[in-house]
Order: structure tokens, then C-alpha cells, then sequence
């Protein structure tokens, strides 16, 4: 018997690999759940995109080269975070438009990639991941998720069929003030835009924060403690993999 499971390279992301990688062993769990063969290249690295925010181009394009090379042969690539799935599939390509073959490279690297809830609900047509989490939940929209690749109601999708109240932020689209090299760059307006995000996720009345983004999520678990909000920040994937018994919520403990 031919197997026909589609094969699915899991691009980590540097933070879920350096501070939360539970969200990658759920993006597994998800993917093999919904019939793939999931496989997670060792010589993958970082997709670029602090050195491509900060203008040095020669550092994202060497890194660009190492991820084509890492992910070649997949039938996806899939990622836990639309800030790097934004990367891989609308900006890597550009840092090789003055090579035709590497821009090629690039440009089917770009059409294979996905992030990951998107990738359930919109390639494999998943509608319910089977966990059940029947909380009173509020769902921040990262910036390159939203606007660079349209996820949004995939993720409440999946939260809705697994039981959860999802109760709308006044502004869910607005930036929590991480942006990556942002937050460094200009710390007081960071500060103040994810105080803001946080005082409005407060007012929801919800007991749990979602994001699809681990540096939004970080960047807002840190800000919650530090104002006594009693928030639980966690990634949708911990969430809609089930593992939410079995792991505290991102800055409350050891995961």
C-alpha cells in the first residue's frame, strides 16, 4: 500500500526552541493527528527575520540559504508562529531577487509554507483537534499572522469546538508591542502598548489569554505579572493539543 501521508517539515521557530518547546511537541501532536508525517530538521536555525527588521540583509540571506536547504523535499513547512511562516513566505524570496535559481527556491519554499492553525483548518480541513478546554478565553491577533497571512477566525474555529467562551477583546488587531527588535529599539512605546493590551485583555473578564505568536505571548505574560492581572497566557497549539493539564501557563512555572 502506497502511503499517501503528506510529509510535513516542522519549522520550530529560536523561542519555542529556546523557551517553550512543549509548542512544538503540540504542533507535532496536531500534525500527526491530522494524518502527516511530521519530521523536525536538526540544521534548522533562525528564519532571518531579526537581522532582515534591523537591515542587515547579507545575515538574513545566509540564513535564508541555510533554511531552503533544511526544508527542501517536504511537502510543507509548517510553523508555530505566523511571524516566521510571514518570513519564510513573503520576504525570504525577495533576498534573492538578484539570483533567478535561489529566487525560484524561494518562491516554492514560499508556496508550501504555513502557519500552523492555518495549515489544520485551511490545507487539511481539520474542525475540531478533539481537546476540550472549556474556559472563558480572549484570542490576541499577532501582526504577521493577521495581516501578512489572514489567520483569524481559524483559530477561534478550533477553540469553539473545543468548548471554549471566546470573549473579544476592544481592540484584538492591536499590536501588543513586542515586534520583535521593536521592543529593544523603543522600549517605553513598547511598554505602553502592551500595558494597553494587557488592561484591555483584563477587562474582558476571560481567564485565559491565546496568541499563535510566543514572542506576543512572552512579551504579554511578562506585563500581566508585573501589573497583577490574573491572566493565563498560553499558545493556541498547547491549547488545541490537549496539553494544557500537563504544562503551566507561559511565566508561571517550569515547562
Amino acid at each position: 500500500m502506497t502511503d499517501t501521508k503528506k510529509r510535513v517539515g516542522l519549522f520550530v521557530t529560536c523561542l519555542v526552541d529556546l523557551h517553550r518547546p512543549s509548542i512544538g511537541f503540540a504542533a507535532i501532536r496536531l500534525l500527526e493527528q491530522a494524518g502527516c508525517a511530521v519530521e523536525v530538521p536538526r540544521a534548522q536555525t533562525c528564519c532571518g527575520q531579526p537581522a532582515y527588521n534591523s537591515g542587515d540583509r547579507g545575515t538574513a540571506r545566509d540564513l535564508a540559504l541555510a533554511v531552503l536547504d533544511s526544508f527542501s523535499g517536504f511537502d510543507y513547512v509548517v510553523a508555530p508562529s505566523g511571524s516566521c511562516a510571514g518570513m519564510l513566505k513573503h520576504h525570504v524570496p525577495h533576498l534573492f531577487d538578484d539570483d533567478p535559481n535561489l529566487r525560484a527556491k524561494a518562491d516554492a519554499l514560499a508556496e508550501r509554507t504555513f502557519e500552523l492553525v492555518s495549515f489544520l483548518t485551511d490545507v487539511l480541513h481539520v474542525t475540531d483537534t478533539g481537546a476540550r478546554f472549556q474556559r472563558i478565553v480572549t484570542y490576541h491577533d499577532s501582526c504577521s499572522g493577521l495581516r501578512e497571512l489572514g489567520v483569524k477566525q481559524q483559530p477561534r474555529t478550533l477553540l469553539r469546538a473545543a468548548g471554549a467562551t471566546i470573549v473579544e477583546m476592544k481592540e484584538p488587531e492591536i499590536c501588543c508591542g513586542f515586534g520583535g527588535t521593536f521592543c529593544v529599539k523603543y522600549p517605553d512605546i513598547s511598554i505602553r502598548m502592551v500595558s494597553d493590551k494587557i488592561e484591555d485583555a483584563a477587562t474582558t473578564g476571560a481567564d485565559t489569554l491565546l496568541a499563535g505568536d510566543l514572542g506576543c505571548l512572552l512579551n504579554m505574560a511578562g506585563r500581566a505579572q508585573r501589573l497583577g492581572k490574573p491572566l493565563h497566557v498560553r499558545h493556541v497549539a498547547e491549547v488545541l493539543a490537549g496539553m494544557t493539564d500537563a504544562l503551566p501557563p507561559i511565566g508561571e512555572g517550569p515547562h
